[in-house]
């Protein structure tokens, strides 16, 4: 009779605490960890794992499935990438408290912010809440490959407050901030991990109307942070412009050292904040010496946007041709993309950018016109590109008008081509500025916004990138070690939001796991499906090299392939570990 339900033989052992890594086995039983070691001991299943490398399973902070989690078990593309726990609601926005004239609206403030298909939010959500705890309830009823958290999110509760007064400059009254606070409050209690909030000119509806809490003062913030701490738990999370006369930091640093709770917010190289990062960091840390406790979020690669002609954005997106055919059929816009006299007149043109808002003119600016800026991603693309390897670069090699380069880029696979542009993250060239931010502690590995920005951005693969290219390939600077690389992805991040059960490979916690190759380890390119509710378009990204990702002790995903187990359930507030006895 076998000890234990699946044992994990002969493996590279990296356990997610950043100690150093060794060869033994992992042995599981009844969803959890029950020797880490030697085994010697049978399992009901055993896995050869000799020559791969075995970790816990990857969680992922920074996520949007807030819809999706509700009717897709399988949660790619983060599934397919290691990950086994994700925490969304973040920047804002979600769906729930939810009043039920307000479903429309929650749907058009989360595809404007985040480019999820709006046809396939309404198709998919089937709104059986309306406060956040019934929210939670509804999570609860869908198995998944994962675990899911989430925060309650500062839009959908002002607009359940706020109702038709919500609008960009409201001042809520002080009765309103109570009623907010006490949501907030319940909210956590009932298991949310955190509140979430947006404050950048970047996010607004499908109306180019901001969202709420853009233009909240200090106070309602400072307040709403105040039900955390009432009850006990929590992250606050923000994405913020960072503006200097809001002076974000001191107030950040208040609400920290007042609720003793952390609080977090995206730290980016970015066009949209005042302050550059060195200095974001440099803030931080001064109030964090004071006794705050702010965590800076920072991606480990380009936040970048993959532009094709299927895809939301692309150089010439504003153009009139294009316009004119934005609305056909897409066998039709091929036909007229392939048409010479189409492109010749379509180059021939200049931008309109007469709709465009002024505060987001210069990146606007930046997408149809920053050829120095865009990099064609070819199937062994490098996400640290030199800049040798720019549409500019590129075509002046080839003499050509980059325009005219960039066009054909796009054209190429039978018009399916990409076209990388790192918007944020990608000021200097190169990545060099995160390798000593991969050593702080007041820093978390995050932002790989999974399951958002579907028609432009595909950074659910972040666990991957970060093994393949800042462990293993990365040429233009020093690399990171894997027991670093690891205990961010796991350990830190799950601590972050008080889920100490995860995130390490040691008896009593989760069985959590990832069995990889890392001599396979590979990215694929990028693909666009159509396999959203409603046929919603979303930009995929696999990996080869995951032999196996295991959650709660089931094997999840063998090769890459769903095995159809969904172990994973709802997370309820903070979870707590007790160390198990070695099992014989």
């Amino acid at each position: 009779m076998a000890n234990f339900d699946l044992v994990i033989r002969g493996g590279t052992v990296v356990d997610g605490t950043g100690e150093p890594r060794f060869t033994g086995d992992v042995a599981i039983k009844d969803g959890l960890i029950a020797q880490v070691g030697q085994v010697t001991g049978s399992g009901a299943d055993e896995i050869d794992a000799h020559g791969m490398v075995v970790t816990p399973g990857f969680v992922d902070i920074h996520t949007h499935y807030d819809g999706q989690a509700t009717w897709d078990q399988e949660m790619a593309p983060s599934s397919w990438h290691g990950v086994t726990t994700v925490v969304m609601g973040n920047c804002g926005v979600g769906f729930a408290p939810a009043r039920p004239d307000k479903h429309e609206w929650l749907i058009q403030l989360m595809e404007g912010v985040e480019d999820i298909p709006g046809t396939a939010l309404a198709e998919g959500i089937t709104w059986e809440w309306e406060s956040f705890p019934e929210y939670l309830d509804a999570l609860e009823k869908l198995p998944r490959t994962v675990d899911v958290g989430t925060h309650v999110p500062h839009g959908a509760v002002r607009a359940y407050v706020l109702q038709e007064r919500e609008e960009p400059g409201a001042v809520p009254t002080e009765d309103d901030v109570a009623q907010m606070a006490q949501i907030v409050e319940e909210g956590i209690r009932a298991g949310a991990l955190g509140f979430s909030t947006s404050r950048t000119v970047l996010h607004k509806d499908v109306n180019g109307v901001l969202v709420p809490g853009t233009t909240a003062n200090p106070e309602e913030l400072v307040e709403l942070g105040r039900a955390m701490g009432r009850a006990g738990h929590g992250v606050f999370e923000m994405a913020s412009d960072l503006r200097r006369e809001w002076n974000e930091f001191s107030w950040m640093g208040d609400l920290s050292r007042e609720t003793g709770l952390p609080v977090t917010f995206a730290a980016l190289q970015s066009i949209a904040k005042e302050l550059p990062l060195d200095e974001q960091i440099e803030t931080m840390r001064a109030e964090n010496d004071n006794g705050a406790n702010i965590v800076a979020q920072i991606a480990l690669r380009g936040n970048g946007i993959i532009m094709a002609w299927q895809g939301t954005v692309h150089p010439f997106v504003l153009r009139p041709s294009w316009k004119a055919i934005a609305e056909l059929t897409w066998e039709e816009q091929k036909a007229k993309l392939l048409d010479p006299a189409f492109k010749a007149q379509l180059l021939a043109e200049a931008n309109d950018y007469s709709e465009v808002a002024e505060d987001t003119k210069e990146v606007v600016f930046a997408l149809t016109n920053g050829w120095g800026l865009m990099f064609e991603m070819d199937e062994d693309f490098d996400y640290e590109p030199p800049q040798d390897a720019t549409v500019q670069a590129r075509a002046g090699v080839a003499g050509s008008d980059p325009q005219d380069f960039a066009y054909e880029m796009l054209c190429r696979d039978d018009c399916k081509g990409f076209i990388y542009f790192p918007i944020l993250n990608y000021a200097d060239g190169d990545l060099e500025f995160l390798l000593p931010l991969q050593h702080s502690n007041d820093t978390i590995n995050s932002l790989s916004d999974g399951g958002a920005h579907c028609g432009t951005i595909c950074d659910a693969a972040s666990p991957t990138f970060m093994l393949q290219h800042w462990v293993r390939d990365r040429r233009r600077g020093d690399r990171i070690s894997l027991e670093n690389a690891v205990k961010r992805q796991c350990h830190d991040t799950a601590r972050l939001y008080g889920l100490e059960d995860r995130g390490v490979l040691a008896p009593g916690y989760l069985a959590d796991l990832n069995i990889i190759d890392m001599d396979a380890l590979k990215l694929g390119k990028p693909w666009l499906a159509f396999d959203l509710p409603a046929g919603g378009r979303r930009l995929l990204q696999k990996a080869d090299g995951y032999v196996a990702t295991i959650k709660n002790g089931e094997v999840t995903f063998r090769n890459g392939k769903w095995t159809g187990a969904a172990p994973g359930g709802l997370i309820r507030g903070p979870q707590r570990v007790e160390m198990l006895e070695a099992a014989e």
